[in-house]
């Protein structure tokens, strides 16, 4: 039971950067494009470091770098790290439905074999 218990740093560093990418892209397309010179770029750059949601993100990175420390005292690197790939899935899928992305058949046909390949890799 213990070492099922393990697999929740995985997990939780999984969850945290999926958080962190989904609620980045969600919070960037609000603020509309970079801007070209220079002096705007910057204060782009740093409004959207001010922003909460954003800075949460960020959060969940740190949060996810813990995670994967605590999973690196448990597994050796090379099974854990397949499971890294799952984030491709996740934000692939939740990128299609909750920012409505498109979900075309080469990006799902891509992670179906993104999944094969890690189920592959844990198990070897």
């Amino acid at each position: 039971m213990t070492r099922y218990l393990d697999y929740l740093y995985i997990a939780a560093s999984v969850g945290f950067t999926v958080y962190g990418q989904l609620i980045l892209k969600w919070r960037i397309r609000n603020f509309g494009p970079l801007p070209v010179d220079p002096v705007s770029k910057l204060q782009f750059l740093l409004s959207l470091l001010l922003d909460p949601a954003i800075f949460s993100g960020f959060a969940a990175a740190f949060l996810a770098a813990l995670a994967w420390m605590a999973a690196m005292t448990k597994f050796e690197l090379s099974h854990a790290y397949p499971f890294m790939s799952l984030n491709f899935m996740m934000v692939l899928i939740l990128s299609g439905v909750l920012l409505r992305e498109p979900l075309t058949p080469p990006k799902l046909i891509g992670v179906m074999l993104i999944v094969l390949g890690t189920t592959v890799a844990a198990r070897g």
